[in-house]
């Protein structure tokens, strides 16, 4: 399965500024055929993503999405009306929705549901609060799993992307779990989760991830791609990153 590498630019980035980051970024992609991209741009320049985007095998999607299907919910966007821009993925659990705007696990489960009920894939964001040992974290984020992925059934986790982000390590002048850590966890995600094929969901690493860091932790077992926040901003460092996904022929695939 090809590595997955994915941006999200948060409240950044005018139409101007994001025309120029996805002008800048295709023909880069290019160079790297062997890796999955997504890029998820705020609400307003998903038209033009959708523009500057179509196909070239970049996937497109959003930050946010409603739980509800239509109606009156001022402000909100819903999982059709994101779909019909051609959205592939939709972000939700990210612990600064958790923090500004108090979702909770039940919310973020009925969000899932919606996504996945219209055919889009969901970036669920998990990770435990505190750098607390191993043996903790684990369970916190299965649980938190649990409860975000409350009604899924198994022949959709494929359709899930677990993005671990333990939150201590979200942030301006924060650092990137270590490596090990990284792939014990997500090891342990996947084999709780189960699913084979198409029915296993893919686990990414995001967190100060840069491109330092980016070859360590794509050399873990179990870290099936990474999630980059604010690195991501500047499409060449963006592509810096990205690169440092092994070719087919550097990890031993024939």
């Amino acid at each position: 399965m090809a590595a997955l590498i994915g941006t999200s630019w948060k409240m950044n980035l005018t139409l101007a500024e994001a025309d120029h980051w996805l002008s800048t970024f295709r023909p880069l992609a290019g160079e790297l055929p062997w890796v999955d991209f997504f890029v998820l741009p705020p609400f307003t320049a998903l038209a033009l993503a959708r523009e500057r985007l179509a196909g070239s095998g970049i996937a497109w999607g959003a930050q946010d999405v409603s739980p509800f299907a239509n109606g009156a919910h001022t402000g909100d966007v819903s999982a059709a009306m994101l779909a019909d821009l051609g959205c592939r993925y939709v972000e939700v659990g990210h612990a600064e929705r958790r923090r500004d705007h108090g979702e909770d696990p039940a919310m973020i489960a009925a969000k899932v549901r919606a996504i996945l009920g219209v055919g889009m894939d969901v970036v669920l964001c998990t990770g435990e609060p505190d750098e607390a040992p191993v043996e903790v974290a684990i369970p916190a984020v299965m649980a938190d799993i649990g409860r975000c992925l409350d009604g899924v059934v198994t022949a959709d986790l494929g359709r899930v992307v677990i993005a671990y982000e333990p939150i201590w390590a979200i942030g301006e002048g924060r650092r990137p779990a270590p490596s090990d850590r990284v792939g014990h966890i997500h090891r342990a995600i996947a084999e709780r989760l189960g699913g084979t094929g198409a029915n296993r969901s893919r686990i990414i690493y995001g967190g100060s991830v840069d491109a330092a860091s980016a070859p360590r932790l794509l050399a873990e077992p179990g870290v099936d791609g990474l999630f980059i926040g604010r690195h991501g901003l500047d499409p060449l460092g963006f592509a810096a990153i990205a690169r440092a996904t092994p070719a087919p022929q550097q990890a031993g695939i024939r």
